[in-house]
């Protein structure tokens, strides 16, 4: 395939499944926008694997890890495994110097999963957010223009990524756990004197699930704190596209908050009106934080 080929196909892949980084993703300049449908594409890939969707929906064939890293790698060294993602991660990886550590970072979280792995502590929590989302940040930060080796600034990058994830966990607590994933701190539950997981929705817990879904929210406005510290460093464009990122998934976790337990009787989503207002405020906030 030709790099036009792969781009256009990586489109398609955000355009089936993710709305939110998809209208974030229109926002940055031409080559920008190519790399990041590049690299999501390889992302969006390996967690449906993981998760055993099509595009972030069920109805996909759960797959190892193994055979993730292992594609990968081939893309890494450059070989052609046939395979779209991996044709997309090879063809960014020409044009981006993103270390292999940071793949590798993303691909643990993975492993996690396949473990049946569940956190502890919150600074479990943090950690395994770091791997599925702050690792995608950081190659985020690069793609965009951030050198390898600026470490205070990819910081803030894999802040932003752990900010989105704290969302997307607080959003799916119930889908998660009906494919039996759970990602909220044991310690929390002990906390409270829940037994499972699963006794978590039970009416007697409702007031518990909302102090644990608050800790969340509150955790989200913190991250999203730290990585406005660091997009002052970004052009542009990039700043205004992750701003209005930024507002995109902070609204999401907020929306559950404010919800309480109706939060998952249907998936939280941001409309389109709304994510075209959060441009404006995006965009006076860009200006404001030139870059350095």
């Amino acid at each position: 395939m030709s790099r036009d080929e792969i781009v256009a196909a990586a489109r398609r892949s955000i355009e089936r499944g993710s709305k939110s980084f998809r209208a974030a993703s229109r926002l940055f300049d031409r080559q920008t926008r190519e790399r990041a449908w590049l690299l999501y594409c390889w992302c969006r890939h390996c967690d449906d694997v993981s998760d055993g969707q099509i595009f972030g929906f069920s109805g996909g064939e759960t797959g190892s890890v193994a055979q993730l890293e292992g594609d990968t790698r081939s893309a890494i060294a450059g070989q052609d495994t046939g395979k779209l993602p991996f044709q997309a991660l090879r063809q960014l990886l020409s044009e981006c110097p993103i270390p292999e550590q940071l793949l590798n970072d993303h691909l643990r979280g993975f492993e996690l999963d396949e473990a049946g792995w569940h956190p502890q502590t919150e600074e479990d929590l943090t950690r395994y957010c770091y791997h599925v989302a702050g690792s995608v940040g950081c190659m985020m930060a690069i793609v965009m223009g951030v050198p390898a080796d600026d470490d205070a600034t990819l910081q803030r990058a894999a802040d932003l990524g752990i900010a989105f994830q704290l969302s997307n966990i607080a959003r799916d607590i119930r889908e998660d756990l009906d494919a039996g994933r759970f990602y909220l701190p044991l310690d929390w539950l002990a906390e409270f004197g829940i037994g499972t997981p699963a006794a978590l929705f039970d009416p007697a817990n409702e007031a518990a699930l909302a102090t644990m879904v608050r800790r969340l929210v509150n955790s989200v406005g913190v991250y999203e704190e730290s990585a406005r510290r660091g997009v002052d460093r970004l052009p542009f464009r990039s700043r205004l596209a992750v701003l209005a990122a930024l507002r995109i998934y902070g609204a999401i976790g907020r929306r559950v908050g404010e919800l309480g337990s109706a939060a998952w009787d249907r998936r939280v989503t941001v409309g389109k009106v709304r994510k075209l207002a959060f441009v404006v405020p995006s965009f006076a906030e860009a200006v404001a934080k030139r870059r350095r």
